[in-house]
Formats: structure tokens, sequence, C-alpha cells
């Protein structure tokens, strides 16, 4: 039985106890905090249908929404308490997990080209190795971050040979657009807007270093609530499946949000976001694994860290419906 298997069986088993009444109405929660964000579109389909709402209702569980504008605020809502459950990107999730913060990662909501390195349309930057001594906007703690740090070892830089300016993603845009900076570690969809309304070019994209969209759950929800995590994550399964299915909805929801043109959303929905994914599984243990011995070696993750075993502590794989 492999360590994701045995995971499993262990929060299956966890999840028959609940089921069965071992534990009380008076021990659940009274509200569940959880995150949407636009680099995550099923959540906000998930909140625009009140899916969770309706899942709780009986229950008298409330859920209360937190909108988190990158994988490093998620992180620190969840290291917190503020949020029960925080979406990622699994390299972050990781480098959160070595650093202290108590998470579990236990699904997948897409598989995304979520992050470029970006220009503006006059810079003569157009390899990795130009940003030599160039300011580039970013935000640390994200998979855009690690996206940089990676590409700079690849051209045999490192974040010393640069000039980081930290921002959150929108500032990191605003920034590029302004010639504040030089170049910026995109996210969409902050980064197609660039694109098509201000020429932005995007001269560096690897997208297999763009590592999966991620759920992740502070532990001790888990510990204590197993059953209420395995209803969050199939209704979780409902909304991705339902945007899989209506394109058209999905688009209209996130408009709604981020205000943002056709043209925008359907680059980022249609050309850079892949929702066929939700169980954590190996290729996600692989993604998430390469990243972290890639940011070991850039110096990102200490040394003497463990990365396989951190990587095995944090992904939990749950049985969720056919």
């Amino acid at each position: 039985m492999t360590t994701l298997s045995r995971r499993a069986f262990t929060l299956g088993a966890a999840v028959a106890i609940v089921a069965s009444g071992a534990a009380s109405a008076a021990d659940k929660p009274t509200q569940i905090a959880i995150d949407w964000a636009t680099y995550n579109p099923v959540a906000i389909v998930l909140k625009k249908q009140g899916l969770l709402e309706k899942e709780f209702a009986k229950d008298g569980i409330k859920i209360v929404w937190v909108q988190t504008l990158g994988s490093n605020k998620a992180l620190e809502f969840l290291n917190a308490g503020s949020l029960d459950f925080g979406s990622t990107a699994g390299s972050a999730a990781l480098v959160a997990r070595i650093n202290g913060n108590p998470i579990k990662s236990i699904y997948t909501y897409s598989r995304p080209e979520w992050t470029a390195l970006v220009t503006g349309k006059d810079t003569a930057i157009k390899t990795v190795a130009d940003l030599k001594g160039k300011r580039v906007a970013v935000t640390r703690g994200t998979d855009p971050h690690i996206f940089l740090v990676r590409a700079l070892l690849d051209a045999g830089l490192t974040e010393k040979d640069i000039v980081p300016v930290l921002l959150q993603h929108p500032d990191g845009k605003t920034a590029l657009v302004r010639g504040d900076v030089d170049a910026w570690a995109g996210l969409d969809p902050m980064m197609a807007q660039a694109e098509i309304e201000d020429g932005a070019r995007l001269f560096y994209r690897k997208p297999e270093a763009n590592t999966f969209g991620i759920l992740n759950v502070r532990e001790q929800f888990l510990k204590d609530n197993p059953e209420i995590v395995r209803r969050v994550l199939a209704t979780y399964e409902v909304a991705r499946k339902y945007s899989i299915a209506h394109y058209d909805e999905l688009k209209a929801d996130f408009i709604g949000v981020t205000k943002l043109p056709d043209v925008v959303v359907d680059k980022q929905l249609k050309e850079r976001t892949d929702l066929s994914f939700s169980k954590i599984g190996a290729q996600q243990r692989e993604a998430i694994l390469e990243a972290g011995f890639a940011l070991q070696k850039a110096g990102v993750i200490a040394a003497s860290a463990d990365v396989k075993k951190n990587v095995d502590d944090l992904l939990v794989e749950v049985p969720l419906p056919e």
C-alpha cells in the first residue's frame, strides 16, 4: 500500500467512525471559513451557487467566504486559523508546510498554466538571462515566485542577480504596465489582461513548471472533522463538474467578480486552465516533489529539509464520489 493509499485509508476509517455516530453534533463547528480567488474559478462557481450553504444548512453550520489574492495570503490565513480551507499552488503549500504551517493538501481544483515571466511590449528582455540586474515584480510565497526562482536557476542565476520588487499580484501587473519594473512573475487573470490590453509579452513560459491548484485544510480541522471535510470536497466536485459542463455560466460568474472582458477571461479559462483533475495522486505528488527539489537546489528550501517526507506529510488522498 502506498503512502497516499495508507493516508486515504486512515481518513476513510475516520469518516466511518464519525458517520457511525462516534462524534456528537455538539462537536461540529458552527462555521466553515473557506476562500475564493480569481485563480480558482471552481471556487467562484461554488460560492455563486451557494452549494456549501445548501449542503450544511441542515447542520446549522455557517459558510464564511474570504477572498485571497495569492497563495501567500491563503497560507497566512490558514496558519492564523482564520481559514479552514484555502486554495493555493501545490509548490507554495509545500514551502509553507516545511516552514511549519500545519496544513494538508486534499484536493486538486485545476491544472493551470497560470504563471509566466512577463515584460512590457517595448523592452529588450527576451530571455531569463536578460533579467540580470533588472527589477522584477513578484509575490513571495506563491507559484509565480517559485516559477521565477526555478527559471533563474535554469539560466544559471539566483534572486541575488535581480532586484525583486515585492508586490501582490494585481500591483505587480500595474507596476509592469506603468514601467516601474522591467518584468513581472505574472498570474492570471491579471497576466492575461496585461497581455491583451497592454501588449505585455510572456517571454518565458514553461507549463509543466506550474504546479497544480490545490485545496488545503488546516490539519487540526481535518483531524477533528473528517466527515465535514469529505462533504466539502464532495460539494467542490459538484462545482468542478458543473464548471466543465457549463462553460458559459462559469465564464459569466468569473466576469461577475473580475469585471474583465470576454477575451481576457477566455484566454485564462479556455487556453490556460484544465479543470479535469480532482483527486490528489501521483501526478500532483511528482509535480510538487520536483518543485521542492528545485527550490532546495536554489536555496529557498533549507538543505537540511527532507523534501520527500514533507511532500508525503502534506498530501492526503480523500476518497471522492464517482
